[in-house]
């Protein structure tokens, strides 16, 4: 495959990400988008139950199968190399569109904040989650995070090598603030109906599923220095 089809495909498959991203904010936080986690008339709750509950799901299975070494290992045997990363970009966007599209709203309301000091308070949160999330990127290496890195590299003809692990700012005190600004972000809002409670949780549960095998691939990967590493600070919450 020619490298300026697969450079091509990485700055695509960035671009859409970016897009479901901004998306994303406005859904998890009913604001500007047009479908958003709250809105649209109930329908049947079973039904609606069951494909939340499946959407969840797909998005967890993507997320926990495709980082695998194993997976890694079966889609180059199809894919360039440098495609790997831009592939899991882009079926997470797939993924999450899906989700935006076919997320089913559910009756009832479990908080609603009335003053307007509360209310800016809490979307002050949010914003500040997100933020989180965006800068956690940017500290691990964004590029690299979502595939550009890996296309670049081969656009110049330079073989990949991965970006070293160090303890840089945040991460010297935690070690996932990214995952931290997103549940800052999923629970930090002034109203939170069911349908975005049920979001949230099931988002929230898979943050903690999935970091725990994050943990076991990076103790087997980097040895005794992560496993120091993880003994001198928070999964969560900083460990000063």
């Amino acid at each position: 495959m020619s490298r300026m089809l697969i450079l091509g495909y990485g700055v695509a498959s960035y671009a859409l990400f970016f897009g479901v991203f901004l998306y994303l904010i406005g859904f998890a936080c009913d604001l500007v988008v047009p479908k958003t986690v709250s809105s649209g008339v109930p329908g049947p709750l079973l039904p609606a139950l069951a494909i939340n509950l499946g959407l969840l799901l797909l998005f967890g299975v993507q997320h926990s199968v495709m980082p695998r070494p194993a997976f890694k290992r079966w889609i180059t045997q199809w894919l360039p190399q440098a495609m790997e990363r831009s592939t899991y970009v882009l079926a997470t966007s797939v993924v999450l569109i899906l989700t935006f599209a076919y997320w089913q709203p559910l009756p009832g309301m479990v908080w609603q904040a009335q003053t307007p000091a509360l209310v800016w308070t809490l979307w002050g949160l949010n914003a500040l989650g997100w933020l989180l999330v965006l800068v956690a990127t940017f500290l691990t290496n964004h590029f690299d995070l979502f595939g550009l890195r890996q296309v670049w590299l081969n656009w110049v003809r330079r073989s990949y090598t991965p970006v070293p692990f160090r303890e840089y700012f945040l991460y010297r005190w935690i070690r996932h603030p990214m995952m931290l600004g997103l549940f800052i972000a999923f629970w930090s809002v002034p109203v939170m109906s069911v349908s975005h409670l049920m979001f949230s949780a099931g988002m929230s549960i898979y943050i903690f599923i999935g970091v725990h095998f994050e943990e076991r691939g990076l103790r087997v990967e980097l040895g005794q220095p992560y496993r120091d590493y993880a003994l001198r600070t928070g999964r969560f919450l900083p460990h000063f």
